[in-house]
């Protein structure tokens, strides 16, 4: 499937421990795809944006969505992508794709996507 500019894609399964931006190793699979998205398309540039759920406040909330963005392109550029494909932004909670009122919406705000530049 082509990638169109402005598109925004959803990273499925990565995982960070709790509070931290630390990923676990279960996201690897999926930050592999990337990568090799990546490979694939010498010229893409891509923003890895990092989300968060209501709870908190809005300013750690940012805090933290923008270390897990950081997190997963240096995941990108420790394996040989160039940083200046890359570009971490964390937009804490003010993006939710649902209503912040249960814990299966909170944790499908929880994400990780990237969008093609």
């Amino acid at each position: 499937m082509p990638i169109e500019k402005g598109e925004i894609i959803r990273l499925n399964n990565i995982f960070f421990e709790f509070n931290k931006a630390d990923l676990k190793s279960e996201s690897f699979n999926e930050l592999d795809r990337l990568y090799s998205i990546l490979i694939d398309n010498k010229t893409l540039k891509i923003e890895i944006s990092g989300h968060t759920d209501d709870k908190g406040s809005d300013e750690y909330n940012k805090s933290l969505s923008n270390s897990r963005a950081n997190s997963v392109m240096n995941y990108l550029t420790s394996k040989g992508i160039d940083k200046t494909r890359l570009t971490a932004v964390g937009y804490g909670e003010s993006q939710p794709v649902v209503a912040n009122d249960t814990d299966e919406n909170r944790a499908i705000n929880r994400r990780v996507e990237f969008k093609v530049l």
